[in-house]
């Protein structure tokens, strides 16, 4: 069974590749994913340099001028790029017979979104209040997406996961009004001129939409009860109407295309693309403990449509970012149905909190995943789990 273990570039700086790599091999791991391409983040790193990282967006290598010279969007450039960490890695991956994957973030970037708010998503009220979002159906973003995965794949990395390539679920730092999962559903859409204008190019009526989602959430803040229950599709028709389900179900159409291209785009360079679901991040990152709905019959609320990317992309990874391995194999086994046999099923698991307290239940929770269909299991990450946590891995794989 492959496996591949989660690794920041930080903590290559802080304990050298080498011995970052004489590590992953005796945890028996194939291979090990790099965030080449990461966001803006705060970390407690229990064994780095610093025992609080503050991660900045943008690549850890130097950006081809070719890719990006006449593009409008480019990303930051990490501090130390220029020492090119990742060629170091490479080698040092191929000296040991070891996979080298290049894990990239696209479309969560809140440098770029606060210099470029046009590009990031605008809600049912014409607010552009998420700047690390940036838009899959904004044509400077897709231009953006496809040469960053180019970038990525010249890294000389056998695949590029590609991580947020997909509409990003609602969030917010504060909030003192009760809303139900349904109303942040609405507030979370996109209502930008390119989401609309596509929306509409599927015979879907984006302005109806728009002010249903407006009306509602607006009800919701200026004191209406918030909606009860999980969304689903038919609730949410219950609930908004038909034409937000059907606006919410177009965005699938945006996210496709733009896969299908930077699949396209990785495949010229030589590597081949592994598109991450973020949904079970979503469900169960605080907590381990993901409401009822599978993550694989709630990936439409990201615009994900798991059945037309299975024909789309060779690999995909999902998070199995829950406490129970018994749910690990519902998820698995619902996402084997819905994207088909032929495309690889990773499946990251977390070998310490919150979601895992034992070496057992790691072990659990990897066989689990591998009887439901899944061909990989990977673990996230170095630089945030304790050395205790990790040594579960090796049991686990064994």
């Amino acid at each position: 069974m492959d496996s591949a273990l989660y690794v920041f570039v930080e903590d290559l700086r802080a304990e050298g590749v080498r011995g970052l790599l004489d590590r992953a091999s005796a945890y028996g791991v194939r291979g090990v994913a790099v965030a080449a391409v990461y966001h803006q983040a705060r970390d407690v790193t229990p064994h780095g340099a610093t025992r609080l990282t503050l991660r900045r967006d943008g690549v850890h290598f130097p950006p081809p001028e070719d890719l990006f010279g006449g593009l409008r969007l480019a990303p930051p450039v990490q501090p130390g790029a220029e020492d090119r960490p990742i060629e170091e890695l490479r080698v040092a991956c191929a000296e040991r017979g070891l996979r080298l994957h290049g894990w990239a973030v696209f479309l969560r970037n809140t440098a770029i979104g606060l210099a470029h708010p046009d590009v990031t998503v605008e809600n049912c009220f014409g607010d552009r209040g998420a700047p690390a979002d940036l838009c899959p159906a904004h044509p400077d973003v897709r231009a953006y997406a496809v040469a960053l995965a180019r970038a990525v794949a010249r890294q000389g990395v056998d695949t590029v996961v590609a991580e947020s390539l997909h509409f990003a679920a609602f969030g917010y730092e504060r909030c003192s009004v009760p809303l139900g999962p349904m109303d942040a559903f609405l507030f979370g859409l996109c209502f930008c001129p390119h989401c609309m204008s596509r929306a509409a190019d599927l015979g879907v009526n984006a302005e109806t939409a728009r002010q249903e989602c407006a009306r509602i959430v607006g009800g919701v803040l200026d004191g209406d009860p918030p909606a009860e229950g999980e969304v689903t599709r038919a609730a949410l028709t219950a609930y908004a109407g038909p034409e937000a389900v059907a606006y919410a179900r177009a965005r699938s159409e945006s996210v496709t295309s733009l896969v299908g291209e930077v699949a396209a785009a990785v495949t010229a360079e030589g590597a081949r693309l592994t598109f991450a679901d973020a949904t079970g991040a979503a469900k169960g990152y605080a907590h381990g403990l993901p409401s009822a709905a599978l993550a694989a019959h709630d990936s439409w609320q990201l615009g994900i449509d798991l059945v037309a990317l299975g024909d789309l992309v060779p690999s995909f990874a999902v998070l199995g970012y829950a406490r129970d391995p018994a749910r690990i194999a519902d998820d698995v086994a619902a996402y084997r149905r819905s994207i088909g046999k032929n495309p690889e099923l990773r499946v990251v698991l977390r070998p310490g909190a919150p979601d895992t307290d034992s070496a057992d239940r790691l072990a659990a929770k990897v066989r689990a995943a591998r009887t439901a269909g899944a061909g990989a299991v990977d673990f996230h990450a170095y630089g945030l789990a304790s050395f205790d946590a990790l040594t579960r891995i090796t049991g686990a794989l064994a």
